[in-house]
């Protein structure tokens, strides 16, 4: 259901696919002159730096806001742009936060990063805590929406002090279900460029050749070949049952919003039927019947709506 004062999503279109390509390649508001990107590394243990893009708004920050990107992403998505455009327009900070081995830090990490890998995100906040920067509200897309939903749910009420609120837009809340899905017929396109990016960063890491990935073609057998055990989960099996965020949502103790479109290609909707979610005190959901994958592009003036929707959350929630 919509809250009653946000503008209901108008698609700009109704195929999925359109909205998933589209919202993908689509050109998104940036102002690095206005707002100077700031590019810090953090140091999260000891063979382990990760990425941070930071922006601030003219005068004191109304808030911070720390995004998180999806499965082969970077900062430089157009949903990470368009949503710190939207922020830094509206007072607060934004920081782009890249997992480990993203945005060109591939050998700067000696691990890989996973779904659900939430110490880089804590060590980070942890130093927004020194720095007087929290609490923060954490956004996450797709994947990303995983991990920043499975951190408050592991820490529950000691998250409090560091994390205000959680947004999560298009997030594969069962790993499982969501990698079937991604390999069906209809989504071979979107595994195909998955499953090069992945290959790509691994092999730009060094440790990890293209006779590595020989017969790899889906996310799923990257993910138990390589992914799982390297992180000591043996299989993609245990680790998609492990890192799942939905076995993680009892434990919530700050507000969580979910966007998540009725058609989305990648991530089935009966998911979000489950009483992890429906019945969960902590969650709001917003879900249009439209959208697809990390899409909502709307009709003028409301393009980018997803972004609208997010900060229209935020601000009731300073």
């Amino acid at each position: 259901m919509l809250p009653r004062d946000l503008v209901p999503f108008e698609p700009l279109f109704l195929n999925p696919h359109l909205q998933t390509i589209a919202g993908h390649y689509w050109r998104r508001p940036r102002d690095t002159v206005r707002f100077p990107m700031q590019r810090r590394l953090y140091r999260t243990e000891p063979d382990v730096q990760v990425l941070v893009q930071s922006q601030y708004p003219e005068g004191e920050a109304a808030g911070e806001i720390v995004l998180v990107h999806g499965l082969e992403g970077s900062g430089e998505a157009g949903y990470m742009q368009s949503l710190s455009s939207a922020a830094l327009r509206s007072g607060f900070a934004a920081h782009r936060f890249h997992m480990r081995t993203c945005g060109g830090t591939e050998r700067l990490c000696q691990t890989l990063y996973h779904a659900g890998l939430t110490s880089d995100l804590l060590a980070v906040l942890g130093e927004f805590r020194k720095a007087g920067r929290v609490p923060v509200f954490l956004v996450g897309f797709s994947l990303g929406g995983n991990v920043v939903l499975k951190l408050p749910g592991e820490m529950g009420e000691a998250a409090l002090p560091l994390i205000r609120g959680v947004c999560a837009v298009s997030t594969p809340l069962d790993l499982a279900a969501c990698a079937r899905r991604l390999a069906e017929p209809d989504n071979r396109f979107y595994e195909a460029r998955f499953v090069a990016r992945m290959r790509a960063r691994m092999c730009a890491t060094g440790r990890y050749s293209a006779r590595d990935f020989a017969g790899l073609r889906s996310v799923l057998q990257i993910d138990d070949r390589i992914t799982a055990p390297s992180f000591g989960f043996g299989n993609a099996a245990h680790y998609y049952q492990t890192q799942s965020s939905i076995g993680f949502l009892r434990g919530l103790r700050v507000p969580v919003l979910l966007i998540q479109a009725k058609d989305d290609t990648f991530v089935p909707f009966r998911i979000f039927a489950s009483d992890a979610v429906a019945s969960n005190p902590w969650v709001e959901l917003i879900a249009p019947d439209h959208g697809g994958h990390l899409g909502f592009l709307g009709r003028k003036p409301h393009r980018f709506w997803a972004d609208e929707a997010i900060m229209h959350w935020i601000a009731r929630k300073v």
